[in-house]
């Protein structure tokens, strides 16, 4: 008995045409399901965003008008403080601040704390030892900030300093091998032009017109080896320990440790005399105190925050930062700025929105970006 007979090709591929289309009907009946987004996880995400734009903002503000005021303003027995004191408090207070943090997050455990102390310090001999060199200049580079508010004003200062865009820059292309665009190369030249006419207009504030004493050259020579040991430190950090997963709390541990001995030796060493005869804490205030906790707390939030925050925002908040800086200036300490400090800060701030633009032919072409794990971000503000 012969089996069934196989179907004619055609009728197969007729009826399963029917199938198809049979489907196509029954599926474009059901509704399509979008998905919907949350409101509130909306709401949260601006918020942190534009929380991050404000917190770099106050930051960036915040601590050069606070430094500059204190070291304009003397303390209640009548003395300037050291600035090599305050650096030294700042460095024991952020050591203090991540180690309490990995405590927290080590559920509160010493055992858990002290195996990660001994994973990442005691047994990590080779990460300390290249830790040496950003952590001192780091320590020099936040010397040389207080020299600088010492004799410059604070919107002069927030100007000048936009130079560690272009030794980052110089320092990115010779160690690193970045390219640049002609774009970022103008932009670069441009904010040369723009922070030499600002130098050049001589604009200061009535602390500096009062006090005899402030010399701008000299804090012009303190920002731009400020500048200069920014650049270098952020990109020797970004080569030496790019792709690390140690967290920032534990990496600033690791530099705490240099950072705090570095520090104490520089006190010693620059004001011994001073510290014998008037005391460690000379010229020390409530807004003393301020300065040093801001710097050692806004530069660990920053860090945390500024990954939240856009290339725009980030451009936007340094733009805006020396615009709020001029204004309070002028309205706490008689700021006012001439035509050659408004062309000056004007083409510092074209330039940095000019190198800010991504490169399109040229990937490797972007911003220094944060690195996960640094103790400083090498992000250009």
């Amino acid at each position: 008995m012969s089996g069934p007979l196989p179907d004619d090709p055609t009728a197969v591929r007729h009826r399963q045409n029917q199938g198809q289309e049979s489907v196509k009907r029954s599926t474009a009946s059901i509704p399509k399901i979008k998905p919907v987004k949350s409101a509130r996880s909306n709401s949260n995400a601006m918020i942190i965003k534009y929380g991050s734009l404000l917190l770099l903002v106050g930051q960036m503000v915040g601590l050069v008008l606070l430094m500059r005021y204190s070291r304009t303003r003397h303390g209640n027995d009548g003395e300037l403080y050291l600035a090599s004191t305050a650096v030294f408090m700042m460095e024991v207070m952020k050591f203090c601040l991540c180690l309490g943090v990995v405590f927290y997050q080590g559920d509160c455990s010493i055992p858990a704390l002290r195996s990660e102390l001994y994973k990442h310090v005691w047994a990590s001999p080779h990460d300390l030892i290249k830790l040496c060199v950003p952590s001192f200049l780091y320590t020099i580079q936040n010397n040389l900030l207080y020299l600088a508010l010492t004799n410059l004003d604070a919107a002069s200062y927030q100007v000048l300093y936009q130079l560690k865009i272009l030794t980052t820059a110089i320092f990115s292309a010779t160690m690193l091998g970045r390219r640049f665009s002609a774009t970022k190369w103008a932009s670069l030249v441009i904010l040369t032009c723009g922070v030499a006419i600002v130098e050049i207009s001589g604009t200061s504030d009535s602390d500096a017109l009062e006090n005899k004493d402030q010399n701008r050259f000299v804090g012009l020579v303190a920002v731009i080896s400020a500048a200069c040991t920014s650049g270098f430190s952020g990109v020797y950090f970004e080569k030496i320990l790019k792709g690390s997963e140690v967290t920032l709390w534990i990496r600033n541990i690791q530099m705490g440790l240099f950072s705090i001995a570095i520090a104490f030796v520089t006190a010693i060493v620059e004001d011994s005399a001073q510290i014998s005869q008037k005391g460690f804490f000379v010229g020390y205030s409530p807004i003393v105190v301020t300065v040093i906790t801001v710097q050692a707390v806004g530069g660990l939030i920053v860090a945390v925050v500024v990954k939240y925050a856009d290339n725009v925002l980030k451009v936007f908040a340094s733009s805006f930062s020396i615009l709020l800086s001029c204004l309070i200036s002028a309205l706490a300490f008689d700021f006012r700025p001439n035509k050659s400090f408004l062309v000056g800060a004007s083409l510092v701030l074209m330039s940095t929105v000019m190198y800010s633009k991504p490169s399109k032919k040229l990937p490797r072409d972007v911003l220094p970006t944060v690195q996960h794990g640094t103790r400083k971000t090498s992000l250009v503000l």
